[in-house]
């Protein structure tokens, strides 16, 4: 079979007249290694074109199959709509993935220009308040002035989808769950994005009378959303996106994205592949066989990505994310790969439309792992240092303490996370974790006072610069605390138990940090809720903010720290820098620390017990409306309250804000790691 007929199909033979009218395209084709399914329909165009015996009257037809105009065919026989570009509407494509990207790109420009507002408005508030010595002159920032604004951050953006539950994982029994669900924001975006591409699949030409048409119309417009639909996609699984610094939304709502438009995108395959096999049937009928895949690269690729894309969203579900999350991993991204290359060589094969949407897809894919593998070699290895080491601790509560000393110096934010790689352990897979201390305070609102060049004019001057040069120069470790759950974390806690001393030193590298643009210095109440391990996200925010206070560059003036933990041994987890934070000039004034531990061992009697009145050890669960009830109507400025724990410590704060919104000017700002 020549390649003109194999994109017109094999029914074309049936028309004598065109067939015999196109003896010279037939003969320059038979000179030619034709094998099925392989020609391009540019190709089949230029051999249209240089074909001069071609009768006019039949001319339009063929090169409308081919360009895929809806312009009707001859009535001698119903052409066959399920191969090549045959019936596909290729004008009528370009327009709606125009649309799609204008939809995408105006969504972005929404998000950027209400962040934009709200880092002026964060700035000015902060320049003001940051020398303020009296707590009413933060008072007019204390109330939301705009009503509207507060309505929308209560009734969409802090809403979840029903009453309470966000972030709590719905649970089928205690060791299996099912995962979130999206906020009302979240939901809109997600079934807005989703119901655009369904209608834009519906746009066919319906008062086709040729149903074989409206399938290849159907099988063009599905297969090039779903082909565009990856780039996003991919964009949104990247931790180096360089949306997530421009827009300052987190890595775990774009995660949330991805999921839900992978979802979509295998939706969309599926119509793409039942819409060509629809036309198949119907062209083909009892002759119709599976054997059509037999020797056909075009058609084994194409299958070989929907399998794969299929397979992604159906193993990605919770319960077996979370129940074998490295195994999760590995086939996740061999899925991935698999996906990518199946549509790649597909859509190669015959230079379809979609073509340059895969290339980028793939050129995203492969960039972001090359950057990642250079931020890795660039952050753990050093030709006067050498490479990172790891000291693991062994801590009470199933917990370590593990210190990654980096053989160079970088500026970590508060707020950042990073990713752990420890190849004894889990070979070469990474895991996030919230950085919880670093030995190295490079933030400049905090330390720009003290590197300012001077004169020296003493002994005793000449040896401070010395050591404030070599702070400046020294190497950045930074502390992670990984509590034992399964996988990895538990396997690293069982080999640095059974090692002397609880320690364990072994090779380990970090990637990062990513995140910390979540700037709080310009709320004069910081409140901040954790649950178990999420101690270590507010540590380094706590000692930027009071260092900040003392030195008046920031506009917190009072501080509260409520923990949720299950026994009191969980405190030393973060001694060594609670400490230090404890110890920190002017301290009292501002930082408020209450520890709730839900079961101690042995109970805590209150009438006994050490609280001071800057640090409580209360015995109980933490009860965030009663908290936020005490703190607001002594706040100062404006209050930001910070969450990071389990699902259900985030879910209660996030009601517990919004029923509150009326009372102050509040803000929300939730850290979770729902992947």
């Amino acid at each position: 079979m020549d390649k003109f007929s194999n994109i017109l199909g094999d029914d074309f033979k049936a028309v004598p007249e065109l067939v015999h009218s196109n003896n010279s395209l037939n003969e320059t084709a038979s000179k030619r290694d034709l094998s099925d399914g392989n020609i391009s329909y540019k190709d089949a165009t230029a051999m249209l074109a240089s074909t001069s015996t071609t009768p006019t009257v039949t001319r339009p037809y063929v090169a409308a199959a081919i360009a895929g105009s809806p312009s009707k065919p001859p009535t001698l026989t119903s052409a066959p709509f399920y191969t090549g570009l045959n019936g596909v509407n290729l004008a009528r494509d370009q327009k709606l993935v125009q649309l799609l990207w204008m939809s995408i790109v105006g969504a972005i420009l929404v998000v950027f220009a209400v962040r934009l507002a709200q880092l002026f408005v964060s700035y000015i508030r902060n320049i003001y308040c940051m020398t303020t010595e009296r707590a009413s002159q933060q008072n007019y920032f204390s109330v939301d002035r705009s009503r509207f604004w507060a309505w929308l951050k209560k009734h969409l953006i802090y809403a979840p989808l029903g009453k309470k539950r966000h972030n709590r994982e719905l649970q089928l029994s205690g060791a299996v769950n099912y995962g979130t669900l999206p906020s009302r924001v979240h939901t809109l975006i997600l079934v807005l994005y989703a119901g655009t591409n369904i209608v834009y699949c519906l746009i066919l030409d319906w008062h086709n009378t040729q149903k074989g048409a409206l399938y290849a119309e159907l099988r063009g417009r599905s297969g090039i959303l779903a082909t565009v639909n990856l780039i996003p996609l991919i964009v949104l699984a990247q931790r180096n996106n360089i949306t997530i610094p421009i827009l300052r939304v987190s890595f775990d709502t774009f995660n949330l994205f991805h999921r839900w438009i992978g979802r979509l995108v295998a939706v969309l395959s599926l119509i793409h592949f039942f819409a060509w096999l629809a036309a198949y049937k119907l062209a083909k009928g009892d002759q119709a066989t599976i054997r059509i895949f037999k020797n056909a690269p075009f058609l084994d690729y194409g299958l070989l990505g929907l399998v794969a894309v299929i397979i992604l969203p159906l193993h990605s579900l919770s319960p077996i994310r979370h129940a074998f999350y490295e195994t999760f991993l590995h086939l996740h991204q061999s899925l991935a790969f698999l996906t990518l290359l199946g549509i790649y060589v597909h859509l190669d094969i015959m230079h379809l439309p979609a073509y340059p949407s895969i290339l980028t897809a793939v050129l995203l894919f492969m960039g972001e792992r090359v950057v990642r593998i250079g931020r890795v070699f660039y952050l753990n290895y050093s030709r006067t240092r050498g490479l990172t080491t790891a000291l693991v601790e062994a801590l009470p509560g199933e917990a370590c303490r593990v210190t990654f000393q980096l053989p160079r110096q970088i500026t970590i934010r508060p707020g950042s996370h990073m990713y752990a790689y420890l190849p004894s352990v889990s070979l070469w897979m990474s895991h996030p974790f919230s950085v919880a201390w670093t030995n190295v305070e490079s933030e400049p609102a905090i330390s720009g006072h003290d590197v300012l060049p001077q004169r020296p004019s003493t002994p005793n001057s000449l040896e401070r610069q010395s050591v404030m040069n070599l702070v400046r120069q020294a190497p950045t470790s930074a502390s992670l605390v990984m509590v034992a759950r399964t996988g990895m974390t538990r396997k690293l806690y069982d080999k640095a138990r059974a090692s002397p001393g609880g320690q364990l030193k072994v090779r380990g590298f970090l990637e990062g940090p990513y995140a910390g643009h979540d700037s709080l210095v310009s709320y004069g109440t910081v409140v901040m809720f954790a649950g178990g391990g999420g101690i270590t996200h507010h540590l380094i925010q706590i000692r930027h903010l009071l260092a900040g206070a003392r030195a008046q560059t920031v506009a917190t003036r009072r501080i509260v720290l409520v923990w949720s933990i299950r026994d009191v041994e969980c405190m030393e987890w973060v001694k060594p820098w609670m400490n230090e934070i404890l110890h920190m000039e002017g301290r009292r004034e501002v930082l408020m620390i209450r520890v709730h531990a839900s079961k101690p061992t042995p109970r805590i009697d209150q009438s006994r017990s050490k609280s001071k009145p800057t640090m409580q050890i209360i015995q109980g669960r933490c009860e965030p409306g009663a908290v936020l009830d005490e703190i607001l109507p002594t706040r100062i400025g404006a209050t930001m309250v910070s969450v990071c724990g389990p699902g259900a410590l985030a879910d209660e704060v996030r009601a517990a804000v919004r029923s509150r919104i009326g009372l102050g000017n509040l803000e929300l700002n939730e850290e979770s790691f729902t992947w």
